[in-house]
């Protein structure tokens, strides 16, 4: 994917600051920063002061040298950061000096990807740098400080290694046909392709909890004109985030607010009230409401208690195709107005809740109700994880139940063997062990420069 020709990368963000920092790695760093220092560098691991000098020996900035010897660095390779001035032009100047001296600029994510391919990390804890830089809670990020030391690639590993012990045993079955049968009968290798299925469910479930750590809930908020929408958004948000008026159709655009509600990071999208109308303003803000119905996690039916409406025949009209329990919960609003009590109920299969939004009465329910049907359980150790993890576990059960199959119905040692195999291959594109070069590219491409 990448070269190995000596990196350099500014790994401060843009913008002005008191100090920033470019980092080089590769065989040729220690030459490439005594050459723009025009000394000798510190010994390793010690911050030396020194200037920065330009092609014509002026100097161009001044600050700090830090060393870092192979193979013990971020990287594995020779890496040199160099502390300088915040300003951007500055350390774009010494950038470009860094390029004339030989390195080359670095990608998207290459100084962890060649940490990868040097072994001093494995993709779930490269991936974890990315997640901690970006996390938008503090569970979030220490679910991810805990997969950037190593907690789930442990528990993979341990899965792994109860895979490839299973896998021993039907190849040892394979290798002596004339046992084969009994072998495979005799109920050792079921329980064990048991117990690996069992493992393989357990992080699943805590790997769920750190996907939903990760990205999140998009919940969309959706229903007629003057039904409560703005209100309810700007109650759970705890700001007045959105414009509350009584003229129907005030909200003519979707408006998005990340909060976090009992740790559960969530998009929450307002969106225009859902009714026929004229107005082509009104019509476009409404098009791009069904649009936000369509990709949301979980959608919230605001309808107004005073009207006696149903709020299914609404769902029916505008979005039929969408509506299922695990998506739709309905919000009957303005309990404030009618005497009705706020409460939680069911309402023809699905969800009801009860609320006062501009009186915040039920919306606490509202939000344990949110987190509970996304079934949103932190624990201490849960680590952070992706959608592509799920993937591959997802994968990795089908290969394991075709195994089951195949030993229990079929008593055939070498097509168990070979869903084996390919759940083996499954999980190990979790930390890296099998990855093809595209993926690779596509994950440490979404990070950032300089990392």
């Amino acid at each position: 994917m990448y070269n190995h020709s000596t990196i350099a990368a500014i790994a401060t963000p843009p913008g002005r600051g008191g100090v920033g920092v470019i980092r080089l790695s590769g065989s040729k760093a220690y030459a490439i920063a005594a050459a723009l220092t025009q000394k000798d560098l510190p010994k390793a691991r010690y911050a030396g002061f020194r200037q920065f000098y330009d092609a014509a020996n002026e100097v161009m900035d001044e600050g700090l040298v830090i060393c870092f010897p192979n193979p013990h660095s971020f990287t594995g390779e020779d890496v040199v950061e160099l502390q300088g001035h915040g300003g951007p032009v500055i350390q774009n100047a010494l950038l470009a000096r860094l390029l004339e001296l030989g390195a080359t600029a670095a990608k998207a994510g290459e100084f962890s990807m060649r940490a990868f391919e040097n072994g001093k990390l494995d993709l779930v804890q490269a991936e974890a740098i990315a997640d901690l830089i970006d996390a938008t809670s503090q569970a979030a990020a220490r679910s991810a400080v805990r997969s950037l030391q190593g907690a789930f690639s442990t528990k993979v590993n341990t899965v792994l290694e109860q895979l490839i012990h299973l896998r021993l045993h039907v190849e040892a079955a394979i290798d002596f046909p004339e046992e084969e049968i009994d072998f495979l009968a005799d109920g050792k290798i079921l329980n064990l392709l048991d117990e690996v299925a069992a493992s393989v469910t357990a992080v699943q479930q805590s790997a769920r909890q750190g996907q939903l750590l990760r990205e999140g809930l998009q919940v969309v908020i959706a229903g007629k004109p003057n039904a409560g929408k703005s209100s309810l958004l700007n109650a759970l948000a705890g700001i007045e985030r959105a414009i509350v008026t009584d003229i129907a159709g005030t909200t003519r655009d979707v408006l998005h607010e990340k909060i976090t509600l009992n740790g559960l990071p969530i998009t929450l999208t307002d969106t225009a009230g859902l009714r026929e109308t004229g107005d082509i303003v009104e019509q476009e803000g409404i098009r791009r409401a069904i649009k936000e119905i369509e990709q949301a996690d979980l959608l919230l039916l605001v309808y107004d208690l005073s009207q006696n409406e149903d709020p299914l025949q609404l769902a029916q009209h505008y979005f039929a195709e969408h509506i299922e329990p695990k998506r739709l919960m309905l919000i009957g609003n303005k309990c404030d107005l009618t005497g009705v009590q706020a409460a939680i109920s069911d309402f023809k299969g699905f969800r009801h809740i009860t609320v006062s939004a501009k009186q915040e009465t039920g919306v606490q329910s509202l939000i344990e109700a949110i987190t509970a049907h996304a079934g949103f359980q932190p624990e201490e150790d849960t680590f952070i994880a992706r959608t592509r993890h799920l993937d591959a576990m997802k994968r990795t059960q089908q290969y394991l139940a075709e195994a089951r199959e195949q030993l229990v119905v079929y008593h055939a040692g070498e097509l168990v063997a070979e869903s084996l195999r390919l759940a083996q291959n499954a999980l190990g594109e979790i930390t890296g062990d099998f990855s093809a070069d595209d993926l690779l590219g596509k994950i440490f491409g979404s990070f950032c420069i300089g990392k």
